[in-house]
Formats: C-alpha cells, structure tokens, sequence
C-alpha cells in the first residue's frame, strides 16, 4: 500500500479487460485507495487485431467492481487512442468528473499484421501498430498534461522488452515500443519543471490475451502445443516462469506513489531476469 495515493485520481487506457496488464493496475491503483478511469475501445470496438479488447459491459462492471470494493470513484470512458476525436471526447468525460489528474497510465496497445518480416509487412498494418503503441502515446498524454500541470503527477508508458531488444517478425510493435521508450525520456526532462515525472515499463512475458496467442501462434509453426512453446520460453527465464499482470501492476504503483520520488526518465525491465541490461 501507498497512502500518498489515496485520493488521487488516474487515468488507465487499455484497461478495459480483466486479463490484461490494464486492469491489474486499475485494481493495484484502486487497492490504494486511487479513483481510476477505466479507458478502453469499448463499444467503438478494434477492427484486425489479433486480441479482442475489452467490451463496453466488460468495462462498465469493472469500474462498477472497483468502486463497490475499494471505496473509490471509478467511470469507463470509451478511447481510440488512435482518433483525435475520440480523444478529446474522453477529455470531456474526465473533465466532468475530476478537475485533476495526478497519474496517467499509456497502457493500450496492439499488434496488426503479424507474423511478418519487414520486407512483406503490410504498410496498413504497420502504420497502425505504430499509430496504438506511439502515438497513441503522444495523443492522450498531450491531452492529459493540462489536468496534471497545476499539481504534478506520475506519468508510467507501457513499453516492453520487444522496445530493447527485437522480436522476430513483429517488427512494427518492437519499433513503436523502442519509440515510447525516447519519448519517455524526451517528457521526463520536458515536464520536469511542472512536477510530473515520466517513467516507462518493460514487461517480458507476462501472462494475458496477446501473450497466450503468441504461444499458439508458435505453436502452429513448429508443429507443437502451447503449453511446449511456454516451456521453451520459461528457459530463457532466470526465474522459470510466466510473469503475472499483478507482478507489473505492482511496479506501477511504486513508479505512481511518492516512494519513487526521485526517479524520472527510466525504462524499467520486469522480465523475470530474461533482459538485465538497461
């Protein structure tokens, strides 16, 4: 627990389905006694990706959840992070219901056109993976910073170990990921004169939606099962094992709370030792 976030108020996108990495932070954040935005596709939907993203009732009765159990504020509020327009509409609704907010978590992401080499990539597909995963970035934080300015606040970018060190064949993702990582340090050194610090993640492994797809994509090429494809991965791991939403939710919560004051700028692996350099 960290009392400095009791009270505060936080927008979480990508958090729309109780398997992801969103939702374990909208619930970490919550548990500390944190009024949370609930941000995802909702009812607008996501056309082409590999991984559903959370429904409207999904995302309703997680704020709902939240609310009844910790005692906080929580809403849903539909976002493309992709769609100016949608972005400011989100604005509108978190402007109705807070006049600040204090931490902002860049957590959407997606993966379009995969597998594929860089010289048969759909120029669509890519441009659309950058368009979530960077800008997308870009654009709510942009939106944001006028609700933050006033007090200071924690700003945490879902980047990932794909950002340092290269996939095969989901070039798009690792690119738009090693973005997020310069544009966290570019807002770090921007906004550290208003009190904001800006660090980012760098999950491994972690288990939800995209990573169980990715095992069974696999698993398809080389002829095997899923849980084979897991085993082989679990043996690049020092410590043996798929991470859990709640493991990074963790991380969240300390880079958000005032225990991490004098960090900014940082890109923080929690990849069970599988990446060690910075």
């Amino acid at each position: 627990m960290y009392p400095d976030l009791k009270d505060k108020t936080a927008l979480i996108t990508g958090a729309g389905k109780r398997s992801g990495i969103g939702y374990a932070i909208a619930e970490k954040l919550a548990s500390c006694g944190t009024n949370v935005v609930i941000a995802d596709l909702g009812t607008i939907g996501c056309e082409n990706s590999q991984v559903s993203t959370g429904t409207w009732d999904e995302m309703c009765s997680i704020a709902e959840e939240l609310s009844e159990k910790f005692h906080v504020k929580s809403f849903a509020v539909n976002l493309d992070v992709t769609c100016p327009s949608s972005v400011s509409d989100m604005l509108q609704d978190v402007r109705t219901a807070f006049d600040h907010v204090d931490i902002l978590c860049n957590n959407a992401g997606a993966s379009f056109g995969v597998p594929n080499a860089v010289h048969t990539y759909d120029e669509a597909a890519w441009m659309r993976t950058i368009d979530v995963n960077l800008h997308g970035v870009f654009r709510v934080t942009r939106a944001i910073l006028p609700f933050m300015m006033s007090g200071g606040g924690s700003i945490i970018n879902t980047a990932s170990r794909a950002g340092k060190v290269p996939p095969l064949f989901n070039g798009a993702y690792a690119v738009a990921k090693a973005g997020v990582i310069m544009l966290t340090k570019v807002m770090a050194k921007e906004l550290a004169g208003n009190r904001i610090r800006v660090n980012a993640i760098c999950p491994g492994q972690i288990r939800t939606d995209l990573e169980q797809w990715r095992f069974g994509l696999e698993a398809q090429f080389y002829g095997s099962t899923v849980e084979e494809r897991e085993q082989v991965m679990c043996t690049t791991i020092p410590l043996d094992r798929i991470g859990n939403p709640g493991e990074v939710a963790s991380l969240v919560a300390f880079l958000a709370s005032n225990e991490s004051s004098y960090m900014t700028g940082q890109a923080i692996n929690i990849t069970g030792g599988q990446l060690m350099e910075l």
